[in-house]
């Protein structure tokens, strides 16, 4: 799980607990204005199929994703174990192109994350 902030025109995902040891990864930071969108990801991305190229990070199928991920050209980074609890965000020119990530509320951090993209 990651705890969300935005603060100053940028995004800050921390991780949380243990999972910075499965994520190999204690923080991103991303500039608002690099969010091209966010919302809930489809319920093909986070069920059992192949996330990507694991470098560094952790997959237990149906128990944690964490980590980042290389697929098809791509860089995203996941922190997801509870998948009702996840969000996309998805990036241009931010060092990731996605990220999956659980939050306590994810309704909210979707409307932060939202509200800060309109005023960058």
């Amino acid at each position: 799980m990651v705890e969300l902030q935005v603060r100053d025109g940028m995004i800050d995902v921390e991780v949380r607990g243990l999972h910075k040891l499965w994520a190999l990864r204690s923080r991103i930071r991303v500039p608002a204005s690099a969010v091209t969108s966010v919302g809930r990801p489809s319920p093909l991305a986070l069920r059992n199929v192949w996330k990507g190229w694991r470098a560094p990070g952790t997959h237990l199928p149906g128990v944690l994703v964490a980590g980042t991920f290389y697929k098809r050209g791509q860089r995203h980074f996941w922190d997801v174990r509870h998948r009702e609890r996840a969000i996309q965000i998805d990036l241009e020119g931010a060092g990731y192109d996605r990220l999956f990530v659980e939050v306590d509320d994810p309704a909210e951090a979707i409307a932060r994350v939202e509200r800060a993209r309109s005023n960058a």
